[in-house]
């Protein structure tokens, strides 16, 4: 009999990923891109031309293959796609001694 463990909430921490929190924000990022191109029924060919990547980095990335696009890219992807991106400092409450980084969507 198997046991079920809860998970994280992060699917890359709970495999151990070394860039576990990275990996998460990238795959958010990518999740949204990917609804937006779907939403705008955009061809891959014409996503990569608004997107300004290569047809095979968005097909790529509707995949789930995004290792090769920073999240720098991505947010860039989302303003060219018509999102206000903004990016919110703040700082940690006490109780958490290392700040995250996380993605929230409007």
């Amino acid at each position: 009999m198997s046991e079920i463990e809860e998970g994280s909430g992060n699917l890359y921490a709970d495999l151990s990923h070394p860039a576990a929190d990275e990996m998460l924000v990238k795959a958010r990022l990518a999740s949204k891109i990917c609804s937006i191109i779907k939403a705008r029924h955009l061809t891959q060919v014409q996503a990569a031309e608004i997107l300004g990547l290569p047809q095979p980095k968005v097909s790529d990335m509707v995949r789930g293959k995004f290792r090769g696009i920073s999240e720098s890219k991505m947010i860039d992807c989302l303003a060219r796609l018509g999102r206000d991106v903004q990016i919110v400092v703040k700082a940690a409450p006490r109780s958490r001694p290392q700040g995250r980084v996380e993605v929230v969507f409007a």
